[in-house]
């Protein structure tokens, strides 16, 4: 028997993807749909209340409260939904990203890796 050609390579390996996992955010999802709408969250929430919302799941497991109240699913599977809407929100609607991007700082010390060489030893501090 032969077998059939299959160009995967340079491909995600989904099968490393943990099921368990999947099968709780699946339900959150579930959940989700039933309260909100199927997909609602494609309609627009701004990137930061996702992230937001992500965060305070994530604070209350860290705090060793393992469910949800209103959903009774696992905090965590709730931060992970919250964590791809997000991915996907910043992909397909860019000008959703709300998020607070800092302008890079410029110091005002000398950059010492352009002063010096590779193999000079530092200046001595200054005082």
């Amino acid at each position: 028997m032969t077998e059939g050609t299959k160009y995967d390579g340079g491909k995600p390996p989904m099968g490393l993807l943990p099921r368990h996992s999947l099968e709780q955010v699946a339900e959150v999802l579930a959940f989700g749909a039933q309260r909100y709408g199927a997909h609602n969250w494609r309609k627009g929430i701004e990137v930061q209340r996702q992230i937001n919302a992500s965060l305070r799941h994530i604070f209350k497991a860290n705090e060793g409260e393992d469910t949800d109240p209103d959903s009774g699913l696992p905090h965590l599977a709730h931060a992970i939904c919250d964590l791809m809407f997000a991915l996907n929100t910043i992909h397909d609607r860019p000008e959703m990203d709300d998020r607070y991007k800092p302008e890079p700082r410029k110091s005002k010390l000398p950059d010492l890796y352009k002063i010096m060489s590779p193999h000079s030893p530092l200046p001595p501090p200054s005082l």
